[in-house]
């Protein structure tokens, strides 16, 4: 079994784990029955591992330990496993229910992720409600006191979701999926009444699918929920929301299962997420809607390395809750995997020929400020081959500490994508006398261009000798590759730095290593990265000096930050005035 606290069930869902590559087509040969003891076989390997894990004390509040006592309470009620009512899973699911309670605070929250939290409460009432509903069908006069604690906690819990507040969006709709769980476990009135609360406040989706956060890992959980309140509050409008934002977020999903995040408000567009936590929200509408497209895409996740490991030993618990999971899918249509897709809403591009994709994004939420809730990525560019993979590509200047380029929007001029960014830096004149402290304790304020803060009052000085930078980035699909122009001018003497970051694990062909830190360089002419079977191959290459730290600019590294990620890193080099080309293929 697991550990999973709130930040390693963030990892797990973020993880950037390579996929399997599959085909996109599939003949439609599943078999409801082999599906369902294939999921069986995986809960009696996991309930095995926690009926071992589960003889000495628990020492540590984790989401995990719902879907634990979920495990085993769905071994003990299917009639194919081999744990089906066995009494040595009583002990193990007692444990579990007593560490709980024990720890559970006066309002009925846990410290789980964040103190007494109403909404990481709610994310473990999930299994232990489909637990509950499981059970309660289940006439074993051993598992009355197992069914008493659980019902305990449950209603212990269901008064903080019913008053207790969130910190994010999502939240809203994680607490008001576990009131519609408990609400179907021990019906009344005041949980659905809190439900309609938060509903009252309407469920923001853009024109392209997008949820408020713009994010993969958590427009998953809020499908996940609004799922959850459709079927058990029965108000199918609720589907729409799903459907659309499902619909958005195959194309984000590379070939190979990771999905696109750079357009995200929160962590995981620097973390990164693959597709397998939206499984059962793809089986679940595909079912539903007998939707051949959807079930194609649930087909394609099963294939994804790591679906055997993270997924399957938790099923057995969601098929038996709800019986509709376990209906054979729809006929897989043949999936498009030929596509360009512009989301204007995120300034995201996505571009995919089979195995080959691009990313073009331009959509940081200006005035750039590092917080949650903030999309901040400087990664403009990104391309795959198969197996090789170029992570991201950045550009940076040493225009008075800047740091890396963050378009604003991004536009299309024919088959060109057009990424810009204008960047003024002015230097202070005097006060004027109206505006003059006889303390000299002026306004802590920032600089007019953000860059830094001082009690300079600078809003009220003039400004002078303002310098600017402007820069262009087009980018365009050429012969199943990419071609990118870069023209930067304004203060000329500025050193520009383009970085790349391939996936680690490669070998360069052509490039010239600069440090032991997986840094290199292309000097000139056409270099190659190799990843197994698959290849790219990029150039010009150009190298016109080596200043290659404080690339993230003086919001970071005033503070000793760093944005740098895994992967082998190339940097190629120039001075402003700046135009050059590089292609992709």
């Amino acid at each position: 079994m697991s550990n999973i606290t709130r930040q390693t069930f963030l990892k797990q869902c973020l993880g950037i784990g390579s996929m399997l590559t599959f085909s996109p087509y599939f003949s439609w040969a599943e078999d409801s029955d082999t599906f369902l003891q294939n999921v069986v076989k995986a809960n009696n390997q996991e309930v095995e591992k926690l009926l071992k894990t589960f003889e000495v004390e628990i020492t540590e509040i984790r989401r995990r330990l719902g879907f634990d006592f979920a495990n085993l309470s769905a071994a003990m009620a299917e009639p194919t496993s081999r744990y089906y009512q066995k009494a040595e899973l009583i002990p193990a699911m007692t444990r579990i229910l007593k560490f709980l309670i024990k720890y559970q605070k006066v309002d009925g929250t846990l410290d789980l992720g964040n103190l007494a939290s109403p909404p990481d409460t709610a994310f473990i009432l999930e299994p232990l409600c489909v637990a509950d509903s499981i059970l309660r069908k289940l006439s074993i006069p051993a598992l009355n006191n197992v069914k008493d604690l659980l019902k305990d906690f449950i209603l212990e819990a269901g008064e903080a979701m019913r008053t207790g507040g969130v910190h994010t969006p999502n939240h809203r709709w994680v607490i008001s999926a576990a009131l519609a769980r408990i609400n179907d476990l021990y019906p009344d009135k005041k949980y659905v009444r809190r439900i309609d609360e938060w509903l009252s406040e309407y469920i923001f989706i853009d024109a392209d699918g997008h949820y408020l956060e713009r994010s993969m890992i958590y427009g998953e959980v809020t499908d996940n929920c609004l799922i959850t309140m459709a079927r058990l509050l029965k108000r199918p409008k609720l589907y729409e929301y799903v459907r659309k934002n499902l619909r958005m977020s195959y194309y984000y999903m590379e070939p190979n299962g990771e999905m696109v995040t750079n357009d995200s408000r929160r962590q995981d567009q620097f973390i990164g997420m693959n597709a397998l936590p939206f499984y059962l929200d793809y089986r679940h509408m595909a079912i539903h809607d007998n939707d051949a497209e959807f079930a194609a895409i649930s087909k394609q996740i099963e294939q994804m390395k790591g679906f055997e490991e993270k997924n399957m030993p938790d099923l057995l618990a969601f098929l038996t809750d709800d019986a509709d999971l376990r209906m054979p899918l729809p006929k897989p249509a043949e999936l498009n995997t030929n596509f360009e897709q512009f989301f204007k809403t995120t300034s995201l591009a996505r571009i995919r020929r089979k195995d080959t994709t691009m990313t073009i994004f331009g959509g940081t939420d200006k005035p750039t400020i590092i917080a949650s809730g903030r999309s901040t990525s400087p990664n403009f560019f990104s391309f795959r081959k198969g197996e090789a993979i170029l992570k991201y590509m950045r550009f940076s200047t040493d225009f008075f500490s800047t740091g890396y380029f963050r378009s604003d929007g991004l536009k299309k001029d024919g088959n060109r994508y057009i990424l810009s960014q204008k960047i003024e830096a002015p230097y202070y004149q005097p006060l004027t006398d109206e505006f003059k402290r006889a303390d000299g304790n002026y306004q802590h304020s920032p600089s007019t261009d953000g860059r830094f803060w001082n009690k300079m009052d600078f809003e009220n000085r003039p400004k002078s000798n303002v310098k600017n930078i402007e820069t262009i980035i087009s980018v365009e699909e050429k012969n199943g590759g990419a071609e990118l122009n870069f023209a930067v001018k304004g203060a000329d003497g500025v050193k520009v730095t383009i970085e790349f970051c391939f996936k680690e694990g490669g070998e360069f062909v052509g490039l010239k290593k600069l440090d032991d830190a997986d840094n290199y360089t292309l000097e000139s002419g056409t270099g190659e990265y190799k990843f197994g079977k698959d290849s790219i191959k990029f150039g010009e290459g150009i190298f016109k000096h080596s200043k290659l730290r404080g690339l993230e600019g003086e919001m970071y590294t005033s503070h000793f930050g760093s944005l740098r990620t895994e992967g082998m890193h190339v940097f190629l080099t120039g001075i402003v005035p700046f135009q050059h080309k590089i292609t992709l293929s």
